[in-house]
């Protein structure tokens, strides 16, 4: 179990060059990316993209890669072919139009590609298999923070189970009560209504049988333990089991809701609002979880 949370920083260097690159997790229902890259790197988005969903399946990914010249390296800062071009075209321009005043070098530098930045001259195809080595870098970092979270999640998950499991076992042993209370409840009414009627009258043993089916838990209980037995394993995966794990969270607190409906008895409700507060919990834990 992994959660969506986490952080990685991967760097390589190449060419006078250093990459870095920078991934931030955060929750999403899918696998969304948000890639910031250097223009010179904009045609790999397509192999960054490949390389994060093959290991990632849900959650916003931001991805962020800046290029870094090294110490040793004496990168080119001007364009000089192109500084000459744009000084030539404004004097040529001041003449022909008339125009007086002097060329400044801010001028000339204000000027479109002009200066350049770091890598801006970097050959994508040439850089990948560094700018790889910097991601691949950074998915491990990320997989691993986002593992020692979902750890974390997971013995939570576990504290949560064992109060669900004992709010179960708490309705469970209550419902065989639960005949003989409308029992005595029904011949108390009938009593104050002033009507007597022998405990063997077939109208109230009919009455009885019909409470005892309608107030019959016993397929909620066990299909309970069938969720509560899917949730247990599904911790212990290292697949993305998050949706998995949302629709069953659904439909635990379906069957609490039939319970309570069913019960009709003010004990077995407490125990199910507690049930379903626990759940509650775990609901928002599971948002976390891929």
């Amino acid at each position: 179990m992994n959660s969506m949370t986490g952080f990685g920083r991967g760097e390589a260097t190449a060419e006078g060059f250093r990459f870095a690159v920078e991934l931030h997790s955060v929750n999403r229902k899918h696998i969304d990316l948000a890639l910031n890259l250097p223009r010179t790197l904009f045609v790999l988005e397509g192999r960054i993209r490949e390389t994060l969903t093959a290991s990632l399946a849900r959650g916003r990914i931001n991805v962020t890669v800046t290029i870094h010249p090294t110490v040793d390296s004496s990168p080119q800062i001007v364009d000089w072919e192109l500084a000459t071009i744009y000084a030539d075209s404004m004097r040529a321009l001041q003449q022909r139009l008339g125009i007086e005043g002097g060329l400044t070098l801010d001028s000339v530098l204000r000027a479109p590609g002009v200066l350049l930045l770091p890598g801006q001259d970097i050959d994508a195809e040439a850089a990948w298999p560094s700018l790889e080595k910097a991601l691949q870098s950074a998915l491990t970092a990320l997989l691993k923070m986002r593992a020692f979270e979902g750890t974390a999640l997971a013995a939570d998950l576990s504290t949560r189970l064992a109060t669900l499991r004992d709010c179960a076992a708490s309705i469970a042993a209550r419902a065989p009560e639960l005949a003989g209370q409308h029992r005595k409840q029904l011949l108390e009414r009938l009593r104050n209504a002033q009507i007597e009627l022998p405990v063997d009258d077939d109208r109230l043993l009919r009455e009885l049988a019909l409470f005892a089916d309608r107030s019959d838990i016993s397929e909620e209980l066990t299909r309970l333990e069938s969720h509560f037995a899917q949730l247990e394993s599904l911790q212990m995966q290292k697949l993305p089991v998050g949706r998995t794990l949302e629709f069953l969270t659904q439909e635990i607190g379906r069957e609490l809701n039939t319970l309570s409906v069913k019960s009709n008895d003010a004990p077995t409700s407490h125990w199910v609002v507690a049930a379903k507060a626990e759940l509650e919990k775990i609901r928002e834990q599971v948002q976390n979880i891929e």
